[in-house]
């Protein structure tokens, strides 16, 4: 999921791939392939697989998953959502999400620092919810997070040596805590 929105803001900053170089066109293609894919199949995919059948669906989720998201991440570069995930590691609360759980939510988390359109953050909330992904402080298990708590992620997101200075844009602790409270809004819709 995260995939196309890190490869796209690597892009935009002109950042360094996890390969080390810089990005090709074709990894914009495959992450592009991988999103699309997934808003296409993803829910048939996963309906599929809780009644252990493989469908087209499933085949084509699996392909997005490893070669589309594997070479996406690789030559495409990872920012925000990945760094997220990382900086999620500084709750023990958190500790029993898996690896894909975090990174949606972190999904969610740059597409508000980005200031992306609410309606491409509601697609994505949209289809996290409906295959099973967070959204919120609730689904995350931290319903009553603190903001504290909120800046230990942040910091630990912030680190120089992750992937947030891929960003086309300087990112503070301040504007990731203010992402995550949107997100968490909007999932729950809090307006």
């Amino acid at each position: 999921l995260a995939t196309y929105f890190e490869a796209d803001a690597t892009r935009r900053s002109n950042g360094s791939t996890i390969a080390g170089g810089k990005q090709t066109k074709t990894a914009m293609a495959l992450a592009t392939l991988c999103f699309d894919t997934l808003m296409s199949d993803g829910l048939k995919a996963a309906k599929a697989v809780e009644n252990q059948s493989l469908t087209i669906a499933v085949s084509n989720v699996i392909e997005a998953n490893t070669l589309l998201s594997g070479m996406g991440f690789e030559s495409g570069g990872l920012a925000a959502s990945h760094a997220i995930h990382n900086g999620m590691t500084a709750l023990p609360q958190l500790h029993h999400l898996l690896h894909g759980e975090k990174v949606a939510f972190g999904t969610l988390t740059q597409m508000a620092l980005e200031n992306r359109s609410e309606e491409e953050i509601y697609e994505v909330i949209d289809f996290c919810q409906s295959v099973g992904l967070p959204t919120t402080f609730e689904a995350l298990g931290i319903p009553d997070v603190s903001k504290e708590d909120l800046y230990k992620i942040a910091a630990l997101a912030n680190d120089k040596n992750d992937t947030m200075g891929n960003m086309p844009f300087e990112v503070t602790d301040d504007a990731i805590v203010g992402a995550m409270y949107v997100v968490n809004a909007l999932a729950s819709h809090e307006f």
